[in-house]
């Protein structure tokens, strides 16, 4: 371990010195960023930020960096591997830290030179390593053609994809996979590299996107279906994905809080969302002319779920429409999404928005003439002007802060129904 801590201290210094940033210690967050940036373009493994704190000691660990990390390093230095490096490394006595005897000053002066001159020679030694096959450099070409697809590899959730690239005509180091409309799902991918693979926890309509430079190079659509009502209760990237006679009820389709909490391992539902997807091809109906309509409560008790929240969406190829619900006196935490412009319940009154959920709540929006309308009990209590549509309908999702019950879902416009759903009966 105090080995290994020397030769990693070897490492820093010599990096340190080729960078001239100056010390580690001193480094930024952007500057270990830029770092691993390097050592991605080098060696097409991605270190973190938190992993290079680590490594300059800035992040307290107890541990030696992994194997993978440290075989990494050392390919940055010009090495195979971090047995390699560690061979082509000449390490002085003085590195370890072990309690020593006191010298005089000739003897003092004897092991500074020592020292300096071993790093003088791992400096000169990776630096050579490192002109032994030198990076030819390569003017980047960002008009060059890109390839970019994607297929599922099953039908069911979840659903891992595969994307299938090629950007080496780009002449760059790495692109960027967006794997959905969320910007913080991406990863980096070598541009050399021909495939990379992505879990898709939850259904939907995502277009998967391909960058470089900061510009979107080609798209690919992932289109996540369901077969049928599928509920899923939300836990990040460990959903509980509910079976089908947990959810269709005597009452209609949904969840009760009993069942619930033994799912959680807690009677407390705050904060945590069950859903149900209906997510396919409704018939090519567009969201510029549809009607929505839904009969559906929030079961859950004040001590459950404090605002006992709801939550339609009607999601689009394009975008979606978010519409939301609850206890009236939670009405201030409400935000509703035209497909065009957020509208805030911190500025703008949605106090028509607040139910009793001791009653089923009837919910109607429709989008016409490029105008959204929300009702709810038969009166009309919301209406704004949109800029742009959801384009074709690919899914619905309606989701409770806690446990909930649907009795009926229609939608269609004024020439067709394309579903038509009755539960309970």
């Amino acid at each position: 371990m105090q080995e290994e801590a020397s030769y990693i201290n070897i490492w820093c210094k010599t990096v340190e010195k080729s960078l001239d940033w100056g010390e580690g210690s001193s480094w930024s967050d952007h500057d270990f960023e830029k770092l691993g940036e390097l050592i991605f373009q080098k060696t097409g493994t991605l270190l973190s930020i938190t992993t290079l704190k680590r490594i300059w000691g800035r992040v307290k660990y107890n541990s030696s960096p992994t194997i993978a990390t440290l075989n990494t390093m050392a390919r940055f230095a010009g090495s195979e591997d971090w047995r390699t490096y560690k061979k082509a490394t000449p390490i002085n006595p003085i590195c370890h830290k072990q309690p020593v005897t006191p010298v005089g000053a000739k003897q003092k002066k004897y092991v500074i030179a020592t020292l300096a001159a071993a790093l003088v020679i791992v400096a000169l030694g990776v630096l050579a390593a490192w002109n032994t096959n030198p990076k030819k450099t390569v003017k980047a070409n960002l008009n060059g053609v890109v390839k970019f697809s994607s297929r599922k590899v099953t039908d069911g959730l979840p659903n891992s994809v595969v994307f299938d690239y090629d950007a080496s005509a780009l002449n760059i180091d790495s692109v960027t996979l967006q794997q959905s409309w969320d910007p913080s799902r991406v990863e980096r991918l070598a541009s050399s590299g021909r495939q990379h693979t992505s879990i898709y926890y939850y259904p939907g309509y995502f277009t998967a996107k391909l960058i470089a430079n900061g510009q979107v190079k080609k798209e690919s659509p992932v289109f996540i279906k369901t077969h049928g009502w599928t509920g899923i209760i939300r836990r990040n990237n460990s959903p509980i994905y509910l079976a089908d006679k947990d959810i269709h009820q005597p009452g209609g389709l949904g969840l009760d809080s009993k069942t619930l909490a033994l799912k959680l391992s807690s009677p407390v539902f705050n904060g945590q969302w069950l859903s149900f997807y209906n997510v396919r091809e409704f018939d090519g109906l567009e969201g510029g002319n549809f009607t929505f309509e839904t009969t559906l409560r929030n079961t859950s008790r004040a001590d459950e779920s404090s605002c006992r929240k709801l939550i339609l969406y009607i999601l689009g190829k394009q975008n979606a429409i978010i519409i939301p619900l609850a206890d009236k006196g939670c009405i201030s935490d409400l935000n509703i999404y035209t497909s065009s412009d957020w509208v805030s319940g911190k500025d703008n009154d949605l106090s028509a928005f607040g139910c009793d959920f001791s009653q089923f709540q009837k919910l109607k929006c429709e989008v016409k003439d490029m105008t959204l309308s929300v009702y709810l009990n038969n009166k009309l209590i919301f209406t704004k002007p949109i800029s742009q549509t959801i384009t074709q309908i690919a899914g619905i999702c309606i989701a409770f802060e806690g446990s909930g019950e649907i009795k009926d879902v229609k939608l269609g416009n004024k020439t067709r129904t394309v579903l038509d759903d009755h539960f309970g009966e």
